[in-house]
């Protein structure tokens, strides 16, 4: 039995964090149940991986694996410090971790920018540790970024939709954008992998504002492009 943090609402040191284990909690992944690709790879060369956290990863997969261009997506663990924790573990907020999805994708079909634009639309970042009735560290919304490219886009991208946002009347973004290097991903359980492919009627609350950004939106470091 796992000990509940006093305060799931406030990360961990790395001194409270929990001890976690050296090997992985799901050593030989199953591919996608979806798209038939292996979640863990090998990769194709010239693929790309991006990495985003808002809030319960069972549907915001399913978001994710079904954007053209995507070749596979995992869910997982990122951005604490318990090394291969738990689903239990995760939940104590005792680990630092947020509920992660990872991204695999083929940028000569699809764009760093436009999985940016699903992230931004899918949950509500101003949150803070929670989205909607989940709360705590691992509910949180983060960007981890593999490379330069990721990171000026991805600040870009909250600075466009922080304009449109308070337009609409919310507040301010609390979205981490941490990287790079992005931290380490550390897969989650089988049954986790795919929840609604298995769990058709599974849990999937949406907490989208309703906020968009333009389709084709583009954006740089220097400039935005609406």
């Amino acid at each position: 039995m796992f000990l509940f943090s006093r305060d799931k609402m406030k990360m961990p040191t790395p001194e409270s964090a929990l001890a976690g284990r050296a090997e992985p909690i799901l050593p030989n992944p199953r591919p996608h149940r979806v798209l038939g690709t292996p979640i863990a790879g090998p990769y194709p060369e010239g693929f790309q991986i991006a990495e985003f956290a808002l809030g319960c990863f069972w549907g915001e997969e399913k978001a994710f694996w079904e954007q053209p261009g995507v070749w596979t997506t995992a869910v997982g663990y990122e951005g604490g410090f318990t090394p291969n924790p738990t689903y239990e573990e995760s939940c104590t907020g005792r680990t630092g971790h947020a509920e992660t999805v990872r991204v695999v994708f083929d940028p000569s079909k699809t764009t760093y920018e436009q999985l940016l634009k699903v992230f931004w639309e899918n949950h509500d970042p101003t949150q803070g540790m929670r989205q909607g009735g989940d709360s705590g560290t691992e509910y949180r919304s983060a960007i981890f970024c593999h490379d330069e490219e990721q990171r000026a886009l991805a600040e870009a991208s909250k600075e466009m939709y922080q304009r449109q946002l308070s337009a609409a009347g919310y507040g301010e973004i609390t979205t981490e954008i941490a990287g790079p290097p992005a931290p380490e991903f550390y897969f989650a359980e089988d049954y986790h992998q795919q929840y609604l492919d298995k769990n058709p009627g599974g849990y999937c609350p949406n907490h989208a504002t309703g906020v968009t950004l333009p389709d084709g939106f583009a954006v740089t470091p220097l400039q935005y492009v609406d």
